[in-house]
This record gives structure tokens, sequence and C-alpha cells, in this order.
């Protein structure tokens, strides 16, 4: 989805945005650390244009703060289980502090054994998954990333919702460009993505979604008031976002998406969940040539007509706010002035 356009757009440097929002985030009750960790995240996916997952969701934040359902000033608690487990204890905070918590230790493990499980417990996650797994290949590691979401869809073959969006997060290095990276949604479209079509009054396409009656509906309106979203591709997808809730929550010790309730706390929109990160180390495998059949690979994707590549416009969007700035609207950076004051 595109950003709204309906209010002239504004260019910030990427600093000057994080700053902001890091000041939203202690100003509604976030500590320092957690408050940069997630500023970063969300200037980061409002700079790769990934709107439904940048400021958007900054007004989701400060109510759920303000009722009281997350802990902003939680201290992840790490535990070294095994050779190559890491478990947090996310002490009901967000799950990116607690991944910050355990970045060091994750490595050293992945390093050491050639693969290595960081398992993410008592935590809530808001945002888009690809930062969480991005900055490994960077390093030259795999990652491999879960998460599993609030009940908002309907299994293949099943009349009421019961999964989340469950999205799956994925990086690797490629030589000479930019890491190979994805990040999508095991429903037939992200919950933010559904959010924004309504806003705009636009329709979906069919097969994304079902109204509160069970009926096929292309009204984000009609999905998001009572109806449920599909899982993509019927059972592949249904299959993959069960793989999910059993990889995120039951080996974590997480929720599954259905097991929280927030009827108590108005306001609430972080799904309190869990996590699940693997992080492997190529070269015990294939030395330094990993990143270099990543890039044979590219060549030959490429070479049989695929024009674009998983990650590659977040890419194109992250050059051109570094010549020109982050990208929102005058709008947005009003809402955002509103939120500190």
């Amino acid at each position: 989805m595109s950003a709204p356009s309906a209010s002239p757009v504004v260019r910030m440097p990427f600093s000057e945005l994080q700053g902001l929002l890091q000041r939203i985030f202690v100003r509604h009750g976030c500590a320092e650390q957690v408050a940069s960790v997630l500023a970063h995240n969300c200037t980061s996916a409002q700079r790769d244009g990934a709107h439904s997952h940048g400021i958007f969701r900054m007004p989701g934040y400060v109510s759920t703060l303000a009722s009281g359902w997350v802990n902003g000033q939680a201290q992840p608690q790490v535990s070294d289980v095994a050779p190559a487990f890491v478990r947090v204890d996310a002490g009901g905070g967000f799950a990116q502090p607690a991944l910050a918590a355990a970045r060091a230790l994750l490595v050293e493990k992945a390093r050491t054994a050639g693969i290595a499980v960081l398992a993410i417990h008592n935590s809530h996650h808001f945002a888009a998954l690809w930062p969480d797994v991005e900055p490994f290949a960077e390093e030259g590691l795999v990652a491999l990333s879960v998460v599993n979401s609030m009940t908002c869809v309907v299994p293949h073959g099943a009349r009421k919702p019961l999964f989340g969006t469950n999205p799956i997060a994925f990086a690797a290095p490629c030589e000479g460009s930019d890491p190979i990276v994805f990040d999508m949604a095991t429903s037939a479209m992200a919950h933010g993505d559904v959010q924004i079509a309504a806003r705009q009054g636009q329709q979906l396409p069919l097969g994304v979604g079902v109204d509160a009656a069970g009926e096929p509906t292309t009204d984000p309106k009609a999905i998001l008031e009572g109806g449920a979203l599909l899982p993509f591709g019927g059972h592949k997808g249904s299959a993959l976002s069960m793989m999910v809730e059993l990889l995120a929550a039951a080996l974590t010790g997480g929720h599954f998406s259905w097991e929280f309730d927030w009827a108590k706390h108005p306001g609430a929109k972080t799904p309190w969940t869990g996590q699940l990160i693997i992080v492997i180390d190529p070269s015990k495998a294939e030395g330094g040539r990993f990143a270099l059949r990543s890039r044979e690979l590219v060549g030959q994707m490429q070479a049989v007509g695929l024009s674009r590549l998983p990650g590659e416009r977040r890419f194109r969007e992250r050059a051109q706010a570094a010549r020109e700035g982050v990208a929102l609207t005058e709008q947005e950076l009003q809402g955002l002035r509103a939120l500190l004051a």
C-alpha cells in the first residue's frame, strides 16, 4: 500500500525523525533504551516505504502504553539455556528490546555452534519483522524469524478466525549487493495494509477476507469490523500460519494468538505473544562461498526474467531517503507533534 497522499509530503533526516519518535515513546512511559529501539525500528520502516509499520503505528503504540497493557519499562531477562539456545523473558514489554538484549549472545552461539535459536516470550510485537533479521545478514549470517499475532485469520476450511497474521521473515547475505530479505504475513494481506485501505476508502481484491457473516468481501471496513482475514494460498498459507503458532508460541512459552485477553485494557493494540529467531553461520558449511552462491542464484533469477527481488523496493526507498530524508505527510508530522504535546 502507498502512503496517504492527501497532505503535502515533507522529508526529515532519519536521525531527526527517530529522535522525535523516541521522545514520544519516553513521553508515554517507555524507558530510554526501549524508546530508542522502538523509534529506530519505526523510523526504519517509514524510511523504507513500509508505511503500514512506520509512523502509522504510533497512535497504536501510544494508546497501548496508556492502557497499561504493555510494560514500557520492562527489563528483559536473558537465559543461556544450552550451547545453541537462548531464551528471553521480555517482562510483558516489547520484543525488539528483548532481541537487543540477547543479540550478542545469540551471534556468539551461532558463530560457535554454526546455528543458534532465540526464544522470546512474554512479549509484544507491533512492528515490521524484517528489521529483526536484516542486521544478521549484514554480518554474513542467515536469519529466520517468526512471530504470531492476535486472532484475525480464518484457517483454511474453518468458519471462524483463530490464527494471527503470523509473519515470517528471512535474511541472507549476497556478495556485492544488499542482503536478500523478505517479510511476509501468512494472511492474504497484512492487517496494517487493510487498515490503510479502509482509511483511504480503497477496495481490496477478492480472497483477502470475509465479513462478519463469513461471506467474501472486498470492503476493508467489513473485514476490520467483525470480519476476518484469510490465509494466502488457501491450505498452504494456513499450514504455514499453524507452523508459526507452534514455533512462536508453543516452542517459546509465549501465548497462542487466541490465548490473551485485552478486554480490560481499552486502547490496547499490541498482541502479547512470542517470537522465535534462528541464526545460521553459513561459513561452517561453505566457508566464504555462501554469499557468492546467493549472488549466483540472484543472477539466475534475473536471467529468467525476474524484474524485482523481494525487499528490493525497500532498498530503493532507503537510498532515496538517504539522499532526501524520510518521507511523511505534513498531516502525519502534525499528528506526531500532537502525540508529543
